[in-house]
Formats: C-alpha cells, structure tokens, sequence
C-alpha cells in the first residue's frame, strides 16, 4: 500500500522553523537560501509562524527569531523518548536472533517504564506487554540492573523512595545490606537474573544496561520460558548478544547526540 501523500507547505514550514531554531535572529533572504525557496514564499511562511506564536519579527532588525512558545513542542521528547526512537530497529533485530520477546526500559519514579517491545512479533511471547507498562523495580532484572548501574546518590535516593513502595515485589528493601550486596553482584557480573514464578512455566529474565556517553540511559531485557532452556545455556545464548546491542544502542545514541550539537553550534557561530 503507497504511504500518505506529504504536504508540502507543512514541510516547507518545519524547515523555516528549524533555521529559526538553529540561528540567532535570520532574514527572509536568508531562510530563503537556506531552503532553497523564493522569498515571497518564505516571507509567507515566517508570517504564518508569526500568526501562530512561534515566531516574531524583531522591528530593530527586521530578523525572524523564535518564541518561548516552541519550547513546548519538545515537552513531552527527553532522552528516554530519543533513545526509545534509536533503539527500535535494534531490539527488533534482537529479537529476530533470539526469538524470545525484547524490551527496553526506562526510569520512571520508583518503577521502569516498558518504552518498547517486540511481544507482538515473537511467536514464543506467552504473556504480551505493550509500550507504558510499568514494572517493579526490585521484582525485574529492568530494575535491578538500573540500580547496579547507576550512579551511588541516584541509587540512594531510590532505596529511600522504596522503602515506601507498597508493591509486593519491593518488599526486599527491608533486608537493604543483602539488596545492596545483589547489586554489587549484579553489576560485576553485567547483567541482572529475574524468576517470575508462574502457573504453567516459570519466566526468567536477563537484563543489562544500556549506557551512552558514560551515563546510563535504559534497560534492555530479554524473557523466556524457564523451561525452555537452562539458565547455563540462556546466558551463554543470550547474553552476549544483548550486551552488543545495548553497546550498539548506545554507541549511535552518542553519535547523533553528538552529531546534532555540533551542527546546532556550527550554525550559530556561523
């Protein structure tokens, strides 16, 4: 089936909106340039962001600048979002490798939010969890991998806010020495283990973090049927591929970081 056919004013917009975005103060001409379209056209165009909020003419300079009210189009994308977006086609070649349902998951207070999945494309998923679930912390190898990665006051800080969880699975924070002794086992062995008892075959999931630029950003899990395979050959089969493409999720989370600032600077000082 043809995709939808795309408006073009509409992306002519986008485009004016990120020169906006990308330079101090610009010109009709200049954003003209920049685009590649006639000036009336353009000067249209920045009137009607004008008209819309997002932009204004300075009577100074008679340059275009942007709004405070573009600041609420990114809102509701932070790093959690862009990683989700780079992670996708990753997770998805993942699971194409081990069959077993992939996920990746994010701090979200004292729980991991699921920001992605492929449970509907693995034919082994038994149980299938979409985008915003939200999992305990101490009942999941999301969560305890984040806790061993993270950093001490960040880790602190959530120990303290699980001491008044009611979720049944957090309960381990009562024994907060041998929690914390898990943690530093989990961390020098890379990745976290979870058994989640079930009524016909108990779930194990392995976790392990997902860091770019020296910060951690997320949990990448994988689940299977404990019976299935044994625990020995699960790690032996799973684990090394989940660690090369969390490095991976990383590595290119990193590169178009790096690749976007540095393009919003040379703009600027251009």
């Amino acid at each position: 089936m043809s995709s939808t056919r795309p408006i073009r004013a509409l992306i002519r917009g986008l485009d004016a909106l990120t020169v906006l975005n990308l330079k101090n103060g610009v010109t009709v001409s200049e954003v003209a340039q920049e685009i590649d379209l006639p000036r009336t056209t353009t000067y249209r165009i920045l009137e009607t962001l004008c008209h819309a909020g997002y932009a204004y003419r300075s009577e100074s300079d008679d340059r275009y600048r942007l709004t405070l009210m573009v600041r609420g189009l990114s809102d509701g994308f932070d790093d959690e979002a862009w990683i989700t977006q780079i992670a996708k086609p990753y997770i998805y070649e993942l699971c194409r490798e081990v069959v077993w349902p992939v996920a990746i998951a994010t701090l979200s207070g004292s729980n991991m939010l699921v920001r992605e999945t492929t449970d509907h494309q693995s034919p082994l998923a038994v149980e299938r969890y979409g985008p915003g679930f939200r999992i305990s912390m101490l009942g999941s190898a999301a969560g305890m991998v984040y806790l061993a990665f993270c950093e001490s006051n960040q880790r602190d800080a959530l120990l303290d806010m699980l001491t008044r969880s009611k979720h049944p699975a957090d309960q381990a924070i009562r024994n907060r020495d041998q929690l914390i002794q898990t943690l530093k086992e989990t961390r020098e062995r890379g990745y976290a283990i979870n058994v989640r008892p079930r009524r016909v075959s108990d779930e194990t999931s392995f976790s392990v973090p997902i860091v770019a630029d020296d910060r951690l950003m997320a949990s990448l899990t994988v689940r299977f049927s404990s019976t299935a395979l044994p625990q020995a050959t699960a790690i032996e089969r799973f684990v090394p591929r989940m660690r090369r493409t969390a490095d991976q999720i990383g590595a290119e989370f990193a590169r178009q970081r790096a690749q976007y600032t540095n393009g919003q600077v040379q703009l600027r000082r251009a």
